[in-house]
């Protein structure tokens, strides 16, 4: 599965530690996937004008301001596990009032933000998670809100569920499918990074940014289980396995962003895993206009 232009462009303006890229490196980018330079620039039109990419004065892009809270959440991936706390039994529980009428930004934004964190629905308009994350459900709720849950929706702790309804509650996440996932996706970069060392830069680029995206989708949906409903060990396994293939990433696509003069920091791919999992990458300004 190759990325979409727009998705492709995102990915590589988030790699930017400062400084911004010009538009021929993106066509060259999207040459390696097979995506047209017309197709490119189209896309790169779009999103200036939805506000998730911004022009310098020197007619280089760098994401814009409505970006950075889907970045900030998809590049933490790396320190998921220092987000952890004990759990207690208790949920972090959302609220939500009907959805508005069909073609409205608000419900889509609302299910990012809830896949985002993690979030199951134990009722129609009730969606619930483990309250394990630090910060608790100030914290859970801030990030929500940041991501695109509309500010009426109520998110609270919530504790005495009955048994049945509690052994529902745990049972909401497919706990065999994730650990078979994670033991998969660690073959799957295994046998990636014995390959690496046999295929050329050009071919060593899009190998990285394929499997490590594929993964890494896997990793920022993970909802992160505490350990009495997942076992913690096959995922920091994962984590742990990675955090590795992300550094050969990385010098993977070194030399093409040095070229350019892009000054880089992370794999090219934090955001293309949204995309990737069917989820729109659009924050409120574009949202908003493709309704």
């Amino acid at each position: 599965m190759k990325p979409a232009a727009k998705s492709l462009i995102l990915d590589l303006l988030s790699t930017l530690r400062a400084g911004s890229m010009p538009v021929r490196a993106l066509v060259e980018a999207g040459g390696l996937f097979g995506i047209a330079g017309n197709n490119v620039r189209v896309a790169l039109v779009r999103l200036v004008a939805s506000g998730l990419v911004e022009r310098d004065e020197r007619g280089r892009y760098h994401l814009g301001r409505s970006a950075e809270a889907l970045q900030t959440r998809v590049a933490s991936w790396r320190r998921h596990h220092e987000n952890l706390g004990a759990w207690n039994g208790a949920w972090v529980a959302v609220h939500c009032s009907p959805a508005p009428r069909r073609g409205h930004a608000a419900p889509r934004q609302r299910a990012r933000a809830l896949r985002l964190l993690g979030f199951r629905e134990l009722e129609p308009g009730l969606a619930l998670r483990p309250d394990n994350l630090n910060g608790g459900v100030p914290a859970v709720r801030d990030q929500l809100q940041a991501l695109g849950l509309e500010p009426g929706a109520l998110v609270a702790g919530l504790t005495g569920l009955d048994s049945a309804s509690d052994r529902r509650a745990r049972g909401l996440w497919d706990v065999r499918a994730m650990c078979a996932a994670y033991a998969a996706s660690q073959r799957r970069l295994a046998e990636s990074t014995a390959r690496l060392p046999s295929l050329s830069r050009p071919a060593a680029m899009v190998e990285t940014f394929l499997v490590g995206g594929r993964v890494l989708r896997q990793l920022v949906f993970d909802p992160l289980l505490p350990e009495p409903i997942v076992p913690a060990a096959a995922r920091q396994e994962l984590f742990h396995d990675m955090r590795t293939y992300d550094r050969l990433g990385r010098s993977c696509w070194a030399e093409f962003l040095s070229s350019f003069d892009v000054p880089h920091s992370r794999n090219p791919v934090d955001l293309w895993v949204a995309d990737a999992a069917g989820l729109d990458l659009s924050l409120p300004a574009l949202a908003a206009a493709e309704s």
